[in-house]
């Protein structure tokens, strides 16, 4: 592949392998921190996560010889962002993950789990990760508040930046973060060192609440809004893969990054389109390069996951926070806007998202599944009165 790799292909992939990670990893060590994980688990988390990612886009490119990117699922840490710690601490949470994999594999290796997914209402769906990403989406404004001058160094920019090239906005902006962050803060020593891959494997446990709360929301949250768009990528830039053996594989890559404190691998959409357009190569039959060059970086990202996430975790959180709100505002705007979309199904639509972004938890079980379940009730009783 070397050999004959073209120089668009080079680009893309090297452009999609940093937006990908640099645009969302500060989610990710969020979500895992929320969960009790510690500075070295979320680090193990992150390289895991990484590693995964590049070698599941790396085989499942090579195979179809397609640009299939894949990704971790920046909505899943937002979502575990926004959870209640589990009563068994990070244990539980890795078992969460567990299931979450082994729910995607079957969806991909069952077709009516996969069409039952698919079945969900959009708007519902939708709903819930608009209330899921709202918290992390209001970290940019309480950052002004707490962290005058740094937070408004990154909102600034991170809209300059967007108006040249939006795709870039929110790298900018975690490259103003990272020199704020290295300019007031004492860094920890043996930064380097720690750049390392340093795996930890944590014993997973089980609890119905970390089912419910916990892997049923990440499962639905990652095929909705990560594996089903990335699939409609591919095919409007012309690629039609069997959908299962994709999600298949995400899944299982999902079951290895799991024990390591990984909590759930995708299909990309943001750096698929970047990966999968004419940009990418003239020759869509050369595209799937771009796709192997982005995994390859994020293996090399992997293996530099341990000074990332002690970087990250001398910060002032806010900082992070702000940076990772940012990440998520265009996701936030497309899911509130396609929830809000059909007049029948609003007022189920704002149910669901009131509830889920409250943050209630009952019985251990995160608002999420709450708001899901309250909204499709809602739906049922409208139709029925209908």
């Amino acid at each position: 592949m070397i050999g004959s790799l073209s120089a668009p292909a080079l680009a893309a992939g090297l452009l999609a392998g940093f937006v990908g990670f640099a645009s969302s990893f500060a989610v990710v060590l969020q979500g895992l921190s929320a969960m009790g994980a510690s500075p070295a688990q979320a680090a193990s988390g992150l390289m895991a996560l990484s590693i995964a990612m590049g070698l599941c886009g790396i085989v499942l490119s090579l195979w179809r010889r397609m640009p299939i990117s894949v990704a971790w699922s920046t909505p899943g840490g937002a979502l575990l962002a926004a959870s209640a710690l589990p009563a068994g601490g990070f244990a539980e949470a890795v078992g969460a993950f567990l299931i979450a994999g082994a729910l995607i594999l079957l969806a991909g290796l069952w077709r009516p789990l996969g069409r039952a997914v698919a079945a969900i209402p959009p708007p519902l769906a939708n709903a819930m990760l608009a209330g899921v990403l709202l918290g992390l989406c209001l970290a940019p404004v309480r950052a002004l508040a707490e962290a005058p001058l740094p937070g408004l160094a990154i909102l600034l920019g991170w809209a300059l930046v967007a108006r040249v090239n939006r795709l870039l906005a929110v790298p900018a902006a975690v490259l103003i973060a990272v020199v704020a962050i290295a300019m007031t803060v004492t860094l920890p020593s043996g930064l380097l060192a720690a750049a390392g891959p340093a795996p930890v494997l944590v014993m997973p446990r089980f609890s119905l609440a970390a089912l419910i709360g916990i892997a049923l929301p990440l499962f639905l949250v990652t095929m909705a809004s990560q594996n089903i768009p990335g699939m409609a990528v591919l095919t409007v830039n012309g690629y039609r893969p069997a959908p299962g053996p994709l999600f298949a594989a995400t899944g299982l890559f999902t079951l290895a990054a799991a024990p390591f404190g990984g909590h759930a691998v995708n299909l990309a959409a943001i750096t698929a389109a970047l990966c999968a357009s004419p940009e990418a190569d003239p020759d869509p039959r050369r595209r799937w390069q771009a796709a192997v060059v982005a995994g390859l970086v994020y293996v090399a990202f992997g293996l530099l996951a341990g000074m990332a996430t002690r970087f990250v975790g001398a910060a002032p959180p806010i900082l992070i926070q702000a940076v990772a709100g940012l990440a998520l505002l265009g996701a936030f705007a497309g899911a509130l806007q396609t929830a809000l979309a059909v007049p029948e199904t609003r007022e189920a639509a704002v149910i669901t998202f009131l509830v889920t972004a409250s943050g209630l938890t009952i019985l251990g079980i995160s608002g999420a599944f709450w708001g899901l379940l309250g909204g499709g009730a809602m739906l049922l009783l409208h139709r029925r009165r209908g």
